[in-house]
Formats: structure tokens, C-alpha cells, sequence
């Protein structure tokens, strides 16, 4: 057996029911992302093998998507995936399969490896798109659904992915001295987009901009209008959906051994039928000053230091968060970042323990490098703050993805006709 480390057993039971309890429950998840079934774990999409690219292809090119996710079971099951035409809001544009692919909107998984040396069992799939079978005719937001082969209805893990035109060039400033404060705690762009190769005739009423600040979810914006055009280009500044909180850079833990800690691991140690892993207790830094750090904007990384084949190698372990805070009744706080699918739901909400006076979380994941940060929404709210526990420093190094759709007068979908990225410290 290998090695345990220091940890205090008084909160396992607790912690334990965290993870068995608070799961989702398999169903439609409408136009989440993420897995709706305890058993589907570790969910990843790259474009090209880029961890870091955003999850669009673009016409015309051979860029290919390629998606990943663990099967907790010992034997192999038969899933199948399927495409979802959406228009810029998510929602399900109403096209049919022969309008949105070239070839059958269905297929199944049929590359897939066993788990080895590991104390859970698990079975790794894996699948592309566009491949011989599929690939998308059309541009715009797509919704990836897995499902179980006997039981279409039931989707039980979704990736959103989106299909680029690339005819619309777009340009982003960004700067601290924002319209609400000065090098204080936003963060504002100026985006422009240059509508000389695209067919938009009116870009105040065809097309719709949208922002995301690392790839989360909550405080996505949209803008409909430009504040002016400058010939064929469309201005975008001085609007409130262009300011966004700095937040703080994201925190890190490794997991990559069970025989030694890793960073901001504080001991591990193994309770049947789990590897538990305790990280170092969390703080409030709000009041801090800023601290650089190099992260991944929310990302993480599937790693086994004694293996270059993490992906059936590496083991799946319960990792242990602790906030040290005051309890704040009516305030939730979430853990964000690609661990947790960018969802706020039971999966990923701390819970107030009375018995040790902080805030808890446990959650099944595979052994890697992640990072996360933790959110808090307040009564009434539907989106995240970082300013409770984080703070927002205007520093931060913060990652942005605007998208550009439009629809003309007759159009029956949001086609998606440029993206751009922009990290604000280059």
C-alpha cells in the first residue's frame, strides 16, 4: 500500500458524504457543459492538441477538436455522441441534422484503454470532431452530447464547442483605467470589429458581441449595438458590459503523487476505497496585496509523476478544500475553474462545517496540476464575485474571448463570424 500522510480523520465521514451526496443527478442538463452522471469524470476538449486554445474551429481549415473523458466502471460501455446546432444564447437553434453536417449526426466511441495500476477503475474515451463521419456544415455554438447507446434521451456528459466563419477581423485593447476606477479593481476593453469581409449590412441591429472573461460561464456579457462605426469598423467602448472585475490570479495544488505531497498539498492518506488528499487550508485575500503568479486562467492538467501515460495511469482521489471564513448565512461560495465545469451547483458549493468553523468541499478528481478560485454569490444574485474572498487587483492577468454573431433580416441562426482572444499582459 502506499504511503499515508498526516490528515485529520474527524472530517472524513463528513467530507465523504460530500462527494457521494451532493452529485447531480443524471438528466437533461439543457445547455450546461459539464457531467451529469457521478461515474462520467475528467471531461476535456483541445483544439489541434492545445490545452490552452479555446474550443473553435474554424471552416475551411483542418482544425480538429479532440474530446476526452473517464468512465468510472471495469468494463467497457457503448456511447454514442451527437451535435446540437445552438444560436448565440445556447439555446437550440431548431436546424435540422442535414442542414448542420456533412455526414451522419451520430457516433460512436470506439477509441478507448483501460485504467492500469490504479486503486479506482476506470475507462478512458476519447473521440474528434470533425472526423470521417461528422463534421459541421455550418457555424455557430454546438452542444457535444454523450449518451449511453441503449438510452438516447439520457445525456450524460456535455461539452459547448463553437464553429468560426473567421470573416470578421476583431481587434481588443484592454487597459486598468477603467470608467469606474483607476488602476484599481477592472479591467475595460475596447473591442472594434471590422465588417469589410463579412456580408453584415446594418452592425447596429445584425450583430451581437459576447465576452468571456476565463471561460467562465457566470458573468459572460453581451453587447447588440457599437457605440459607433469608424468606416466599415464597428466601435465597442465605453459600456458597462466591457468593464469587468480583475479578480485575483487563480490559486494551484498538484496532485500528481500520492507518495508525497505535492504543492499546497498538506497530507494524503488512504481510507478504502479512496486515496484522500488534504490541501493546505484557504485564506480570504482581499485584503492582500496583489502577488503575481503564473496559472492558467482556471485550466488544469492531468499528471502522474511516475508515468507519461497520465491518462490511464494517473488515479482518481478525493481532494479536501477548506476555506478558513466566517460563515455568511444567505452567501454561497463555489469553487471555480475547469474542475468543476464552471457550473454552480451542489458539485461544486462549499458547505459551512460548525464543528471545525470553516467552509468544506470534497471532490473526485483525477490526479493533475489545477487551478481554481472561489466564487461568492450573494442572495438574489445568479452570477459570482470575486471580490469576498479573492479580491480584485487590477494586475491580474486575465483571459479574454470575445465572439461575434450575426443574423440578417430572414436568417434562422446566429452564425459565428470571428473570435478573438486576448491575455491581458501581452
Amino acid at each position: 500500500m502506499k504511503s499515508s500522510r498526516h490528515y485529520i480523520k474527524a472530517v472524513i465521514p463528513f467530507i465523504i458524504c460530500a462527494v457521494s451526496c451532493n452529485v447531480k443527478a443524471a438528466g437533461q442538463p439543457d445547455t450546461l457543459q459539464g457531467s451529469f452522471n457521478e461515474r462520467i469524470r475528467t471531461l476535456q476538449v483541445t483544439l489541434n492538441g492545445d490545452m490552452f486554445a479555446p474550443p473553435v474551429i474554424t471552416i475551411g481549415t483542418n482544425d480538429i477538436l479532440t474530446f476526452s473523458f473517464d468512465h468510472l466502471a471495469d468494463d467497457r460501455a457503448y456511447f454514442r455522441y451527437r451535435l446540437v446546432h445552438c444560436n448565440a444564447n445556447w439555446q437550440p437553434s431548431g436546424l435540422v441534422d442535414s442542414e448542420i453536417i456533412d455526414g451522419f449526426n451520430e457516433g460512436l466511441i470506439e477509441d478507448y484503454a483501460f485504467s492500469r495500476g490504479t486503486t479506482v477503475n476506470y475507462v478512458n474515451y476519447r473521440f474528434h470532431i470533425p472526423d470521417g463521419r461528422m463534421r459541421p456544415m455550418v457555424s455557430g455554438n454546438y452542444l457535444v452530447t454523450v449518451y449511453e447507446e441503449n438510452n438516447p434521451d439520457e445525456t450524460l456528459a456535455q461539452w459547448r464547442i463553437m464553429v468560426n466563419e473567421h470573416v470578421a477581423k476583431i481587434g481588443i485593447d484592454l487597459t486598468t483605467i477603467t470608467d469606474v476606477d483607476y488602476n484599481d479593481g477592472h479591467q475595460q476593453l475596447t473591442v472594434t470589429v471590422d465588417t469589410e469581409r463579412t456580408d453584415v449590412s446594418d452592425p447596429f441591429n445584425d450583430m451581437t458581441v459576447m465576452i468571456q472573461q476565463n471561460g467562465r460561464l457566470d458573468n459572460e456579457t453581451a453587447m447588440r449595438q457599437p457605440m459607433r462605426m469608424s468606416g466599415r469598423k464597428a466601435v465597442y467602448e465605453h459600456r458597462p458590459q466591457l468593464i469587468f472585475e480583475a479578480g485575483n490570479e487563480y490559486r494551484r495544488f498538484e496532485t500528481v503523487s500520492i507518495d508525497y505531497p505535492g504543492m499546497r498539498v498538506a497530507g494524503t492518506q488512504y481510507v478504502n476505497p479512496y486515496y484522500h488528499v488534504a490541501l493546505e487550508t484557504d485564506a480570504p485575500r482581499s485584503s492582500e496585496s496583489y502577488v503575481y503568479d503564473s496559472t492558467q486562467q482556471g485550466r488544469y492538467k492531468i499528471r502522474e509523476y511516475d508515468s507519461d501515460e497520465a491518462d490511464t495511469m494517473a488515479d482518481y482521489v478525493i481532494v479536501h478544500f477548506t476555506l478558513d471564513y466566517p460563515e455568511m448565512p444567505g452567501y454561497m461560495f463555489f469553487i471555480d475553474g475547469d474542475l468543476t465545469d464552471r457550473r454552480f451547483d451542489e458539485t461544486s458549493r462549499m458547505v459551512y462545517n460548525r464543528s471545525t468553523s470553516r467552509y468544506e468541499k470534497a471532490m473526485l478528481l483525477k490526479q493533475g496540476s489545477y487551478n481554481y478560485q472561489y466564487l461568492t454569490v450573494p442572495p438574489g444574485k445568479k452570477r459570482g464575485y470575486t471580490a469576498e474572498i479573492e479580491g480584485d487587483r487590477y494586475q491580474t492577468v486575465n483571459e479574454y474571448l470575445v465572439k461575434v454573431y450575426t443574423r440578417r433580416p430572414g436568417d434562422r441562426y446566429d452564425r459565428l463570424i470571428g473570435v478573438s482572444r486576448i491575455i491581458s499582459d501581452r
